[in-house]
């Protein structure tokens, strides 16, 4: 068992007021992990200048940090901006954080010629490339994401420890969108890319479960041999790579990921307004269907959130709020942290067939059946 806790909003917030929730479901999980993914970002003494990449992770030594400067400056990246967390390094478990790293780089000259999808390729190969960097030299750097917009933060402790161990109540970091995990470490050891939330070309997700389907889908993704789909420290890592199949390769609607991964049984099939389709996907995506119990929130690079559970239904989830605002929890308590004042009749529990969508306006959420048609692109 975990716990998740997800909060959008249109004006930017304090992560601290997520590591709250957190910490009211905090029966929950074992302390062995938090992961942040904070989308939106601003900075209190910098102001952002959307669309530079950010880079987040841990430089464990000094010659880690060393290497890594070299690096950035070797593939034409200039840093703009090298975020100082407010460090109580007491109140941290782990004693080899020599610097946390949120750095904003402004993009190499070069990257003017290419496309937008070349673009975010360099990215992923660049994080890529600082991961295997790391590991090469014994795990002294960590790189969670290179990306726009967002940035990650993860740590071994307790969420609301590591919220104040890292000075994140001090609102010189916010955003419009925080996803928060507390880890329950179950089948495999702790691990900095163990804790959620996973990422992937601006794709996150975290999960609440254990998806017993793991090995055969991580033998599917990796036989694709795409540079993305690697690691795998958690089973849940796989969440996050299916959506980025679905939406960004395959090119399909977001409903689709819910088709993906749980399809409607063959007589329910039937009697679809877009059955064949929907059959001949669940055939080509075999593979990625999984097995519960999970819950599962993510979001996309338009500040999209969503949440969708499997068929057994076993790993509940609420979402609530108002036009603005929406929290997304594993127990009502931790909306209630979230968002308090709130109209508690538009509080809303999916069930196995729906995807609850928070849309970029944040006006209002929408829920999305699988029995409901969805657009189809033009090729199909």
């Amino acid at each position: 068992m975990c716990r998740l806790a997800m909060k959008t909003a249109s004006v930017p917030f304090s992560p601290f007021s997520v590591i709250s929730a957190m910490e009211a479901m905090k029966e929950g999980y074992d302390g062995s992990g938090l992961g942040l993914l904070l989308r939106g970002v601003s900075f209190a003494d910098y102001k952002y200048q959307t669309g530079d990449p950010i880079l987040s992770g841990i430089a464990h030594t000094d010659a880690a940090l060393h290497r890594l400067n070299a690096f950035m400056e070797a593939k034409g990246y200039t840093l703009k901006y090298d975020h100082e967390f407010n460090v109580q390094p007491s109140l941290i478990e782990a004693t080899d954080r020599h610097k946390y790293l949120v750095r904003v780089y402004r993009l190499p000259e070069s990257f003017k010629e290419l496309s937008q999808r070349q673009i975010d390729e360099r990215l992923m190969l660049t994080r890529l490339a600082l991961r295997a960097d790391g590991e090469k030299h014994g795990g002294d750097l960590t790189a969670f994401s290179f990306w726009p917009n967002v940035a990650m933060i993860k740590e071994v402790g307790w969420p609301l420890e590591i919220g104040q161990a890292l000075g994140l109540d001090d609102h010189r970091i916010t955003s419009r969108v925080c996803m928060a995990q507390g880890r329950q470490n179950t089948n495999y050891g702790i691990n900095l890319y163990a804790c959620h939330p996973f990422f992937i070309q601006g794709i996150g997700t975290m999960t609440n479960g254990e998806n017993t389907a793991f090995v055969p889908i991580r033998e599917y993704l990796t036989g694709m041999h795409y540079p993305g789909y690697i690691g795998y420290q958690s089973d849940s890592e796989v969440f996050a790579h299916i959506l980025h199949y679905v939406t960004r390769r395959l090119e399909l609607p977001l409903q689709a990921y819910k088709h993906v991964i749980t399809p409607l049984k063959t007589d329910e099939l039937a009697n679809h307004p877009q059955g064949a389709f929907l059959k001949g996907l669940r055939d080509v995506c075999r593979r990625m269907i999984i097995d519960g119990p999970n819950c599962v929130m993510g979001s996309l690079p338009d500040e999209t959130t969503i949440m969708v559970m499997d068929t057994k239904k076993m790993r509940p989830a609420t979402i609530g709020g108002k036009p603005g605002e929406w929290a997304l929890a594993s127990e009502i308590c931790g909306v209630d942290a979230m968002i308090p004042e709130r109209d508690k009749s538009l509080d809303f529990q999916p069930m196995r067939e729906n995807t609850v969508i928070v849309p970029p306006s944040r006006q209002e959420y929408t829920i999305w059946s699988q029995f409901d048609q969805f657009p189809l692109p033009q090729a199909a």
